[in-house]
């Protein structure tokens, strides 16, 4: 089963693809659109357009643009906004995040887990510098190490330790590109907790109501296997932090 459908089971019933409780999203949401009633906003890899279908919900003046690279994600944020009533103000583009180009400047960028589609965290601030309006916002969310990590959270997570830094030094860069966090968010432990036990059982769900299909085996291997990369190995070492950043 390829990658982009293990990602829609797993995020089944936790739409935001990061570890953040639904009052935090709102909270974060409410302080990037601040207090304009219109504007134009951008996700940068937007799956099921999760965020910007709750920012078009609560600002009935603004517009959205999202992006992804899934095209079963976009089909279903397309139904979704149909159901609600904003499908009028949304656009939804299939193609790779770095690829996009606007003639016109958004006054709110989004990138919350999905700085992978620009192979890091700096390479999406440069992106999102281009597509920004002169006064706008960046919500970009992003890993770091809690602690340094040992070898079962790196075989767990797949990764390297350069590939994070902590957060004072990830803050430190952010502010080196030439942005400034104006608010910010880290997921609390708790967060995580229900993130990673509502990826793993909606896919090990998923996999035992249909046990005939092809690809139960494979979707249950994945829970899994994630499962237990994170419970024995990067819980309380991989952190998240949400900035709420404005260019210098």
């Amino acid at each position: 089963m390829d990658r982009q459908r293990i990602s829609r089971l797993a995020h089944a019933h936790h739409p935001i693809a990061a570890p953040l409780a639904d009052d935090s999203v709102a909270r974060l949401l409410e302080r990037a659109l601040g207090g304009r009633e219109s504007g134009r906003a951008l996700d940068l890899g937007c799956g099921e357009g999760a965020w910007l279908l709750r920012a078009l919900t609560a600002r009935p003046g603004w517009r959205a643009v999202g992006v992804d690279v899934d095209a079963a994600a976009l089909t279903r944020a397309r139904e979704t906004a149909t159901a609600l009533g904003v499908a009028g103000r949304i656009g939804l583009h299939h193609r790779d995040a770095r690829e996009f180009t606007d003639r016109e400047p958004f006054d709110l960028v989004l990138c919350v887990g999905a700085t992978h589609a620009f192979d890091g965290l700096l390479p999406t601030l440069a992106a999102a510098r281009e597509l920004l309006a002169p006064g706008g916002r960046l919500l970009v969310g992003e890993g770091f190490w809690e602690h340094q990590p040992s070898r079962a959270a790196l075989d767990g997570l797949g990764a390297a330790a350069e590939d994070f830094a902590d957060l004072a030094t990830t803050t430190d860069r952010v502010l080196a590109a030439g942005w400034t966090p104006v608010y910010g968010h880290v997921s609390t432990v708790r967060e995580w907790d229900d993130y990673e036990f509502s990826w793993t059982g909606s896919l090990a769900a998923w996999a035992l109501d249909h046990p005939e299909h092809p690809d139960a085996a494979a979707v249950r291997e994945a829970a899994d296997h994630h499962r237990s990369g994170w419970l024995d190995g990067y819980r309380g070492t991989l952190g998240f932090v949400t900035y709420l950043l404005r260019r210098d």
